[in-house]
C-alpha cells in the first residue's frame, strides 16, 4: 500500500534520509535550515574584511555626490513641506468656520438669509460684529467666525507669536456630497511641482491610490510614487528595516562598513562584463543598490530618528500633544505620525483623512465637536512646523458641504447655532493656511501683512472667487475651481509653487491645465513667494 505524503509549509527545513547531515552553508540553504539572504549578508562582510586594503577609505564625500546620481531624494526635496486634510462626507467651512464673503472679499458680507443656510443666526452674523461683541477672528491672517470650533481647535495648539506668522485664503467651491469620486487630493501635483523626502514621496492614513478618502485628478496621477499608508507611529518606525548589523555594530560602524562594500564592489565591476547591451544600466543599478542600504544605515539607522513618540516637541508635557491626548485619541496619533514625516523632510507632502463629517444628525453639537478636533490637529501640524524652523502649508477639503434650515442648538455644544439639517454642495468651500517662520506671508496686490491693514486687492487674493448673498457658491465668477474639482486641485497646487517662486512654470509643469494664462493665474494666486524655491531642512 502507498502511504499518504503530508504536504510541507514552503518555509519548513527538508528533512531528506538520502542526503548526508547538512554541514556546509550550501546544503544548509539547500534543504531550508538556513535562509538565504542571510547567508549572503554573511558572505559579503567577510569577504570585505578579506581585503582590507580595498576597504580603509572613507566614502562619505562619494556616498554624498552618488546620491543624487542614484535618484535618492534630500532630506525634503527643498520645499515646504504640504499637509492636506481630507474631512471625508461633507463638512461645513463657509461661514461657521471660514468666512466667505461676496465680491468685495471675506467681509464683504452675506445676506441674513445667506448666512442662517451657513448656520449662523442674525444674532451672530458677522455683520453684527462690534468692538464689544467681536464676531471676527484674524489672528490666523484669515478671517474665522470667532465662535468657529474649528478655530478654536486651531488657537488651542499653535503659540500665540505662531499665529502672527500664520497666513491664509479661501476658495468658495462645489464638489458632490458623501462620496470618494470627487478628484480632491492634490499630492500627486504637489510632488510633480517637486515635493519629495528623503524615505517617502508620499504618504496617507488611508490606503488608497490617493493616500485619502477623495480620490486624486487622473492626470495627476503617477503609480511611481503611490502614496504609503502611514495613520500610527508603528508605520512610520517599520519603513526601515536596515537589518541586523546596527545591533551589532554601532551606527557609525555600521555606515562604514556599508560605504566599504560599496567601494569593493564598484571596483569588481569595472573588472566585468555582464555581456548584454545594457551593461552600463546594470552596473548603475547595482552600484545605486549598495549607495542606497549605505544610505538608509546613515540616515534611518535606529528606528527611534523618525519615531514620533521620542520626539519630546511632537508628544510629551511639552510637545503639541500631551502623552494623554496622544494615547486617548487615535486621530491625534494619525496626525502625528504624518507630522513628524512630512515635516522633517522623510516625506514630500501627506494626507490626513478624519472621517465622521457628514454630521447633519438633526443637532449642531457633534458636528462642532468635530470640527474642534479636526481644528486642533490643524494647529499641531502648524505649531510642530514652528518648533522645528519649517514653513508648511496646510490644505483643508470636504467632499461636499451641508446647511441649515434655520432650526437652533441652544445646548452647551451646540451654542445657539444652526442645526446642520442636510446636505448642500452649493455651500461647499476649501482653505489653506500658510506658516513662514520668517514672517507671515504677504497677499498679493500690496506690501502689508496685517490682516487689519491690508488693501482692498490683497483682500481679493485671500478669497478666490465669492459666494452669491444667498450664501451659494458663485459659478460664474470666473474662478474655474468654483465649479470643477480638478481645476480646484490645481489651484491649490498653482499656489504651492507661487510660495516658491515658481508660479510662470506652471503651465509648463502641468501642460493643458484649465487655468488659462498668466494674468488668470496671477488672479488665482494668493501670495507673493516666501522662498526662493529651496529651504532648509531640520538636523
Amino acid at each position: 500500500m502507498t502511504s499518504k505524503k503530508t504536504t510541507l509549509h514552503p518555509d519548513a527545513p527538508l528533512l531528506l534520509n538520502n542526503h548526508s547531515r547538512p554541514v556546509t552553508r550550501r546544503e544548509l540553504v539547500s534543504q531550508g535550515f538556513r535562509a538565504g539572504t542571510a547567508t549572503v549578508l554573511g558572505g559579503s562582510i567577510f569577504s570585505l574584511f578579506a581585503n582590507p586594503r580595498e576597504a580603509e577609505a572613507a566614502l562619505s564625500a562619494d556616498l554624498i555626490a552618488m546620491r543624487s546620481a542614484c535618484g535618492i531624494a534630500a532630506q525634503g526635496a527643498g520645499k515646504i513641506p504640504f499637509i492636506c486634510f481630507d474631512l471625508a462626507g461633507g463638512a461645513n467651512i463657509a461661514g461657521s468656520n471660514v468666512l466667505i464673503g461676496q465680491r468685495g472679499g471675506q467681509l464683504d458680507f452675506l445676506s441674513a438669509g445667506g448666512y442662517s443656510k451657513q448656520g449662523l443666526p442674525l444674532a451672530m452674523s458677522p455683520a453684527a460684529s462690534t468692538a464689544a461683541n467681536p464676531l471676527i477672528n484674524n489672528e490666523l491672517g484669515l478671517s474665522f467666525h470667532s465662535t468657529s470650533a474649528m478655530l478654536r481647535g486651531i488657537l488651542e495648539k499653535v503659540a500665540v507669536g505662531n499665529r502672527a506668522l500664520t497666513n491664509g485664503a479661501v476658495i468658495p467651491a462645489r464638489s458632490e456630497n458623501d462620496t470618494g469620486n470627487n478628484p480632491h487630493n492634490p499630492m500627486y501635483g504637489i510632488n510633480r511641482a517637486g515635493a519629495n523626502g528623503s524615505l517617502l514621496a508620499l504618504i496617507g492614513s488611508r490606503a488608497s491610490d490617493s493616500g485619502g478618502n477623495s480620490m486624486a485628478p487622473a492626470m495627476m496621477i503617477n503609480p511611481e510614487v503611490r502614496p504609503t499608508k502611514v495613520d500610527n507611529p508603528n508605520d512610520v518606525t517599520g519603513l526601515v528595516d536596515v537589518g541586523d548589523l546596527v545591533s551589532l555594530l554601532d551606527q557609525q560602524d555600521t555606515v562604514a562598513v556599508m560605504e566599504s562594500i560599496y567601494r569593493i564592489s564598484d571596483k569588481k565591476l569595472g573588472k566585468v562584463s555582464t555581456g548584454t547591451t545594457n551593461d552600463a544600466v546594470i552596473k548603475d543599478m547595482v552600484r545605486c543598490g549598495y549607495v542606497k542600504s549605505a544610505d538608509l544605515a546613515d540616515r534611518f539607522g535606529y528606528p527611534s530618528a523618525i519615531d514620533p513618540v521620542a520626539d519630546a516637541d511632537l508628544v510629551g508635557a511639552a510637545g503639541v500633544f500631551t502623552q494623554n491626548e496622544f494615547d486617548g485619541d487615535g486621530e491625534f496619533r494619525k496626525t502625528a505620525s504624518v507630522a513628524k514625516l512630512v515635516i522633517n523632510g522623510y516625506a514630500g507632502a501627506g494626507t490626513i483623512t478624519m472621517g465622521g463629517y457628514d454630521y447633519h444628525t438633526g443637532d449642531r453639537s457633534t458636528g462642532e465637536m468635530r470640527d474642534l478636533r479636526a481644528g486642533r490637529c490643524i494647529g499641531a501640524c502648524i505649531e510642530y512646523a514652528a518648533r522645528k524652523g519649517m514653513p508648511v502649508m496646510i490644505y483643508v477639503f470636504s467632499d461636499g458641504s451641508v446647511f441649515s434650515n434655520g432650526m437652533i442648538d441652544d445646548s452647551m455644544a451646540g451654542g445657539g447655532k444652526g442645526v446642520w439639517t442636510g446636505d448642500d454642495q452649493q455651500t461647499g468651500a476649501a482653505f489653506f493656511l500658510v506658516y513662514n517662520p520668517a514672517r507671515r506671508a504677504v497677499l498679493m496686490g500690496g506690501t502689508s501683512s496685517d490682516p487689519n491693514t491690508i488693501s482692498d486687492a490683497q483682500r481679493l487674493h485671500q478669497q478666490i472667487g465669492h459666494m452669491r448673498a444667498s450664501g451659494d457658491v458663485e459659478t460664474g465668477s470666473g474662478v474655474v475651481a468654483a465649479n470643477n474639482v480638478n481645476s480646484l486641485v490645481e489651484t491649490v497646487v498653482l499656489n504651492y509653487m507661487a510660495l516658491h517662486g515658481a508660479q510662470n512654470q506652471f503651465g509648463s509643469v502641468f501642460p493643458g491645465n484649465s487655468l488659462g494664462n498668466a494674468a488668470t493665474l496671477d488672479k488665482l494666486t494668493a501670495f507673493t513667494p516666501i522662498c526662493n524655491g529651496v529651504i532648509s531642512q531640520p538636523v
